[in-house]
């Protein structure tokens, strides 16, 4: 069993910067890919990025260049450092764990992944 809990949400406004984070505990040993994921009310989830234990990154498109995943594998912990945010960005961001490290959910496949936070939930005024 994996917990992933997310913190660092909240209210900004446009072009501010905002830092998410997450925790995962309890079985989290060996290769793995943790992601980033949001969602708006009467849309379907959208991959964000996603970062494999070595560090490497991959980003969707929308999100690139503005934003960037992190991770401390010594609390395995991720970040999402979220630069120049729009009111389009307004979601409620989850993170989630693939516990098998498969190319399909590098690239953003959800259903790919075993386990997911709560959400917390990013505001961004214009």
């Amino acid at each position: 069993q994996v917990h992933l809990a997310e913190s660092g949400g909240g209210l900004v406004q446009a072009g501010d910067s905002l830092t998410l984070s997450c925790a995962a505990s309890g079985r989290t040993f060996g290769s793995y890919v943790m992601a980033w994921f949001r969602q708006t009310p009467g849309k379907e989830r959208e991959f964000v990025g996603s970062i494999i234990r070595s560090g490497s990154q991959y980003y969707s498109d929308s999100v690139k260049g503005r934003f960037t995943i992190s991770r401390d594998n010594t609390t395995n912990t991720i970040f999402l450092r979220m630069n120049r945010l729009q009111p389009e960005d307004t979601a409620v961001y989850y993170c989630a764990i693939d516990l098998h490290l498969t190319i399909a959910s590098v690239r953003g496949d959800e259903a790919k992944y075993d386990y997911w936070g709560q959400g917390t939930q990013v505001t961004v005024s214009s």
